[in-house]
C-alpha cells in the first residue's frame, strides 16, 4: 500500500464522512505497522475523525493520540492545527495549540499562523490577544507572517487601532501585511484612512499589488471619488498587462464606476471583459452580476432586464443576487409576469432557494402592480417556509402599496412588522402617516405624532454626495 494511496482514502473517507470505513482503515493500518509512516497521514487520520464524530468524541480521540506522540517533535501537531484550520474546524485548531503550550512543545510560525488564523474565523479575540502575548514573549513578534496573521485577527475582530499598532510593530513588512491592515480599514469602511495609509505605501518602500489596487478601487467606490478611481484606472492599465484576464479587477472598475453614476463607462469596462484575442469570452457572472448591479442602481431598468436576457444566452448561469436585480428591474418597469417567472425558474431551473431579498423583490413587483392580496399571500408563504427574518424592504413596500390603494387593516400591520425590525425608522411613521391622512383619520395621525414625540424621532433632511466633475 503507497504513500499516496492511503492518504486518498483517507481523503476520500473525509469527503464523505465515512466513519466505519475510517475505523476498518485505521485498524488495518495498525496491523500493518504503517500509521507511523508519516505524520501527514496521522494528520489526516485525525481530521477525517474530527470530521465524522460529535466535538466530545472527537476531543476524546485527539487527547489520546496527543499523548502518544513524540511531544519533543512539533511537525505532527502543526499539520493537525493546519489540517483543521483550513477545514473549518477551528475550536480543534486552538486546541490542539493549548496542548502544545501547556505541554512546553515547541511552537514555530507555521504553528502561530494557523492558530491566529483558527481565532480569527471563530472571533476569538481574547485567544488570539493570548497568542499576541506569548508571540512577543517567545520572539516571534519579528515575524511578519505572525504580525500578518495578528493583523487579520484584530481587523476581523473591528479592531482596528490594535490592527495599526501591530503594523507598526513588524520591523520588517511585506505587502502581505499592509494588505492586511487595508483590508480592516475597508470592512469598517474607513475608506478615508484606508487611502491615507496607500499613499504612505511607498514610503515604506512597499509596492502596490493586484489586492491594493483592489482595495483602493473599493475606497473610491465608498467615497464617491470618481478623479481618483480614474487615476486608479489608469494606472492599471499601464502596470497591469493581463487586465482583460483579470475578472475580480474589472468588477471592482464597473462597480466605483457604476456608484460614481457613470453607467456608460461601467458599460466599456465590462465589454472590454470580452475582449480576448480569438474570441474566447472571459466574463463570469461576478463582472455580469456587478453590470446588472449598476443598471439597477442607476435606473436603467430595461437595460438590465436586455443584459439578464443576454447573459443567459451566452450560457452564464445566474446566483442569487443576479436574480434580485432582475426582479427588482421587472418591478420598476411594470413587466409583472416576467418578473413572476424569473422568481419561479431560480428554483425550477437553477435549483436556487429564492431568500428574502428575492421575496421582497416580489411583494414590491405585485404592490405596484396593485395586486395587494397576492402580495399578501407571497409573505404568507415565505413565512411559511420558515424566513422569518424578513428585511425591512419587504414591509415597506407593502405598506406603501397600502397607503397607495388605502388598505389601512393590512397597512397596520405591514408597519407593525416593519418597526418590530427598525423601531426607530422614520420613513415607516411617515408611510403610516400617509395612509391616515388618505383616509381622513386625523385621530390616529395625532396618537402617531405623538409617538414619535415620545420617542425623539423627526423626519431627516434628504441628501446625496457624489463627487462632481469638470
Amino acid at each position: 500500500m503507497s504513500f499516496d494511496s492511503i492518504t486518498k482514502f483517507l481523503q476520500n473517507c473525509y469527503r464523505t464522512k465515512n466513519l466505519i470505513a475510517t475505523k476498518i482503515f485505521h485498524g488495518d493500518l495498525l496491523k500493518k505497522g504503517m500509521l507511523f509512516i508519516s505524520p501527514y497521514i496521522r494528520s489526516q487520520l485525525i481530521l477525517t475523525y474530527a470530521t465524522c464524530l460529535d466535538r466530545k468524541s472527537s476531543l476524546e480521540i485527539l487527547t489520546n493520540y496527543f499523548k502518544s506522540m513524540d511531544p519533543k517533535n512539533p511537525l505532527p501537531f502543526n499539520l493537525i492545527i493546519s489540517g483543521f484550520s483550513k477545514n473549518g474546524f477551528a475550536f480543534f485548531a486552538l486546541k490542539t495549540f493549548s496542548f502544545m503550550h501547556s505541554n512546553g512543545i515547541s511552537t514555530d510560525t507555521y504553528a502561530l499562523c494557523s492558530s491566529i488564523t483558527a481565532s480569527s474565523s471563530l472571533r476569538k479575540v481574547d485567544f488570539g490577544k493570548q497568542i499576541h502575548s506569548h508571540v512577543a514573549k517567545s520572539g516571534w513578534i519579528s515575524s511578519v507572517f505572525v504580525g500578518s496573521a495578528l493583523i487579520d485577527l484584530y481587523a476581523k475582530s473591528s479592531l482596528i487601532a490594535d490592527a495599526a499598532v501591530m503594523f507598526d510593530e513588524i520591523p520588517v513588512k511585506n505587502s502581505v501585511c499592509a494588505n492586511a491592515l487595508l483590508a480592516g480599514f475597508c470592512e469598517a469602511k474607513l475608506w478615508i484612512e484606508g487611502l491615507e495609509f496607500v499613499r504612505k505605501m511607498p514610503g515604506l518602500t512597499l509596492e502596490y499589488d493586484h489586492f491594493t489596487l483592489s482595495a483602493m478601487l473599493r475606497a473610491c467606490t465608498g467615497l464617491s471619488a470618481i478623479d481618483l478611481g480614474r487615476q486608479v484606472h489608469g494606472y492599471l492599465i499601464r502596470k497591469v498587462y493581463n487586465l482583460v484576464d483579470d475578472v475580480f479587477m474589472q468588477s471592482s472598475l464597473v462597480e466605483m464606476y457604476g456608484k460614481c453614476g457613470l453607467v456608460m463607462k461601467a458599460l466599456q469596462v465590462f465589454n472590454f471583459g470580452g475582449m480576448r484575442m480569438g474570441g474566447e469570452k472571459t466574463r463570469d457572472v461576478v463582472l455580469w452580476t456587478s453590470m446588472l448591479g449598476v443598471y439597477g442602481r442607476n435606473g436603467h431598468f430595461e437595460e438590465g432586464i436586455l443584459l439578464f436576457k443576454e447573459m443567459l444566452k451566452e450560457g452564464i448561469e445566474p446566483d442569487e443576487v443576479a436574480f434580485v436585480t432582475v426582479i427588482s428591474a421587472c418591478s420598476h418597469t411594470g413587466q409583472i409576469r416576467l418578473g413572476l417567472e424569473y422568481f419561479d425558474c431560480m428554483s425550477r431551473v437553477y435549483k436556487l432557494i429564492p431568500g428574502p431579498e428575492h421575496y421582497s423583490c416580489v411583494v414590491d413587483l405585485l404592490c405596484r402592480a396593485g395586486e395587494l392580496e397576492k402580495a399578501m399571500k407571497v409573505v404568507n408563504e415565505m413565512l411559511e417556509k420558515g424566513h422569518n427574518n424578513c428585511s425591512i424592504s419587504l414591509w415597506v413596500a407593502l405598506l406603501s402599496a397600502c397607503s397607495d390603494h388605502g388598505n389601512v387593516e393590512m397597512g397596520q400591520f405591514a408597519a407593525k412588522r416593519a418597526l418590530e425590525l427598525e423601531p426607530q425608522n422614520v420613513g415607516v411613521y411617515v408611510q403610516l402617516s400617509n395612509l391616515y391622512a388618505k383616509l381622513e383619520m386625523w385621530d390616529e395621525i395625532g396618537q402617531l405624532r405623538d409617538k414619535m414625540k415620545q420617542r425623539g424621532l423627526k423626519k431627516d433632511t434628504g441628501f446625496s454626495w457624489i463627487q462632481v466633475t469638470t
